[in-house]
């Protein structure tokens, strides 16, 4: 049994707005990310995931609890942090923390003061007055303080500075090692990369791919954009037996395909060639879901 095991998952808003028959498995100590545009369903997922709205078809559990049925038992085990952050009407930082960890159950703040601390999140401050960036860290901090196996993340990095950015990133690092179950949504692709075994893809509603993070960064072919300072040398490569994506004749550019174990055997080649430069293409994440999107489209011209 998966931990969280979406099926055929629907919540139909009408004129075309929801989410629309999702499949999704996520397994005990896997990293998931959700990728999508806003308003392509990546909240309303979430928010059925935990119990808050009901399905209009389908199904959603966690740890084999119906979440529509169970909700109040499944937030109990979830660290959960939402795309749109509301806190109740208390005064600090510190305030709302210790209602948390009241509703909890938690004694020990051991785990939270060193998130505040690597957050450099100052809590006696006054949540109303508190900037997009402060309130983002002081949900972080709720979310993550009660050590929950299961960790769900909305858009998280919403208002952090770019050095907050990157010590959030290292605790969802930390929390992966330590073997947690997270789902966690962005439009970021490169937070994605860095901290997911599995990324989906969402658009208008459904569930187009899901990438395996290992099979991106492990592709059997790589790209090489290649420019030479000679118009005739760009001419004479193009009979050489390499499969070339992508031609820039005007800069006597070419972007060759060339199998991983094969890269050595380009590089002989262009020994023999007045070269300006030679540059690998990275295929990142970002990459992957746009072919994708645009294979889409093509099908349905």
């Amino acid at each position: 049994m998966s931990v969280i095991e979406i099926n055929s998952l629907t919540k139909d808003y009408g004129s075309g707005r929801g989410i629309f028959g999702i499949d999704l498995k996520i397994e005990q100590g896997e990293t998931v990310g959700f990728a999508g545009t806003n308003g392509s369903g990546k909240t309303t997922t979430i928010r059925s995931i935990l119990g808050f709205i009901k399905p209009t078809g389908g199904s959603v559990s966690v740890n084999g609890l119906s979440s529509w049925e169970h909700s109040s038992e499944i937030v109990r085990t979830v660290g959960y942090v939402p795309g749109e952050i509301a806190f109740p009407d208390l005064g600090t930082g510190t305030a709302f923390l210790k209602s948390q960890a009241e509703f909890l159950a938690l004694e020990d703040m051991t785990r939270a003061n060193e998130l505040i601390e690597r957050l450099q999140l100052d809590p006696r401050a006054n949540l109303k007055r508190m900037s997009k960036g402060m309130k983002q860290k002081t949900a972080l901090v709720a979310a993550l303080m009660n050590d929950a196996p299961i960790i769900i993340l909305d858009e998280p990095t919403t208002g952090l500075d770019p050095l907050m950015r990157v010590a959030f990133l290292d605790i969802i690092r930390e929390e992966r090692a330590n073997g947690k179950t997270i789902f966690v949504s962005s439009h970021l692709f490169e937070e994605l990369e860095t901290t997911c075994d599995r990324v989906a893809l969402i658009s208008n509603g459904k569930i187009v791919d899901v990438a395996e993070m290992k099979a991106i960064q492990n592709r059997p072919e790589k790209e090489f954009k290649i420019e030479f300072n000679a118009h005739s040398d760009y001419e004479k490569f193009l009979s050489e037996p390499y499969e070339i994506a992508r031609r820039q004749e005007q800069y006597s550019q070419v972007t060759a395909v060339v199998p991983s174990d094969r890269t050595g055997e380009l590089l002989k080649t262009l020994k023999n060639y007045n070269v300006k430069f030679v540059s690998e293409l990275p295929y990142t994440l970002e990459n992957h879901f746009r072919k994708i999107l645009s294979e889409g489209e093509n099908k349905k011209c």
